[in-house]
């Protein structure tokens, strides 16, 4: 990547990231790496690129949870506290147990697209 430089990072959700690879392949061809990402993210479902930014934004708000952690969440669709203390292991704020049963209850509000 000579000459190219990162402007901005933002994490997005893998929803996001296989409709940004869908468009870009209508009009170019995908590199190894896409194809690889676009072929792994059709295996898996997913929540609606909607419901996607609408969770990871309540999850900051409400939760006030970090940008990385809310997309690992919508990626993850956790379905009990043992997936989501994983997802929560390496965060310096210590997430309680009654908050994560809050953020379950939440999510069980959208429903998975397959």
């Amino acid at each position: 990547m000579i000459g190219k430089e990162v402007i901005e990072t933002k994490p997005i959700s893998g929803a996001e990231v296989k409709e940004i690879l869908e468009d870009f392949s209508n009009d170019n061809e995908l590199n190894y790496e896409q194809n690889l990402t676009l072929n792994h993210l059709a295996r898996f479902k997913r929540y609606s690129i909607e419901d996607s930014k609408e969770i990871v934004e309540k999850l900051q708000d409400e939760f006030g949870l970090r940008d990385k952690v809310a997309v690992h969440i919508v990626d993850l669709a956790p379905k009990d506290l043992a997936d989501l203390r994983l997802i929560f292991a390496k965060e310096p704020k210590k997430i309680e147990k009654e908050e994560m049963e809050k953020i379950l209850e939440f999510l069980e509000q959208y429903d998975i697209e397959e």
